[in-house]
């Protein structure tokens, strides 16, 4: 599956109930590689496995970062796949924007601690687990419109400086980790238009073919992992396994 990583490997994955942490979840657990894998989660986990240890934390706070430190301990951690990510909410009343006049300095600060501050906080607290000389993978969901270099449409304002400041985060702490662990692998990953409740309302102009499935896009984006190397660490990935642009 991971062939970087040992047999009984201990993983921690956060968003584990949503759509793409779920399948990711699923997919681990058909593997006989992991050993220990922590579930992190908002709410009740919706599956049970004697792999499986459950976190109920809001990592976006101190508080649920600790929670869950606390729960790593000092065991060494393989891998880390960072799934938890914003780009709209109701409730919030928080939106992609169309034009600037559309900005919310509330919504930007938001979107901005969800998609880039919590990935960075998430690392600076399991920094323990991630240094020494053990191989580790460290994957956190972006999206292509992060890439300053690929934006031709505009728009979309907040989530694109966030994802574009999660991507030049997760370069740097790769840099540091890298000094910490020889064997450390940081990578920003673009998951593609995947069939859940973060792009539901803008599936309706995605071709059927680009609209992937949960379960897909977990099998591409292990695959993804499985080939790269510690000297590609602090690097940016499409579901595809093209390399992008920041």
């Amino acid at each position: 599956m991971l062939p970087h990583l040992p047999q009984q490997f201990n993983a921690v994955i956060t968003g584990a109930n949503g759509g793409i942490g779920s399948a990711i979840l699923q997919r681990l657990l058909s593997s006989s590689q992991p050993g220990h894998i922590i579930a992190v989660i908002c709410s009740p986990l919706r599956m049970q496995h004697d792999k499986i240890t459950s976190v109920v934390a809001d990592l976006t706070t101190s508080s649920g970062r600790r929670t869950l430190s606390e729960t790593v301990g000092e065991q060494p951690l393989h891998l880390l796949i960072n799934t938890i990510g914003m780009l709209h909410d109701l409730d919030l009343h928080i939106q992609p924007e169309k034009r600037l006049e559309q900005l919310s300095e509330e919504a930007f600060m938001r979107v901005m601690q969800i998609n880039a501050m919590t990935p960075a906080m998430l690392l600076a607290a399991l920094k323990p687990s991630l240094q020494g000389k053990h191989p580790s993978i460290i994957a956190s969901l972006s999206a292509r419109v992060g890439s300053i270099t690929d934006n031709g449409y505009g728009g979309w304002y907040s989530y694109r400086a966030s994802k574009a400041a999660h991507n030049m985060l997760m370069k740097t702490a790769a840099i540091e980790i890298g000094r910490l662990n020889k064997q450390a692998i940081v990578l920003c990953l673009h998951p593609g238009t995947t069939d859940t409740l973060l792009s539901k309302p803008f599936q309706a102009r995605v071709p059927s073919d680009k609209l992937f499935t949960t379960e897909y896009v977990a099998d591409r984006l292990l695959d993804v992992m499985a080939q790269r190397r510690p000297e590609e660490t602090g690097s940016f990935w499409d579901w595809a396994g093209q390399p992008i642009e920041w």
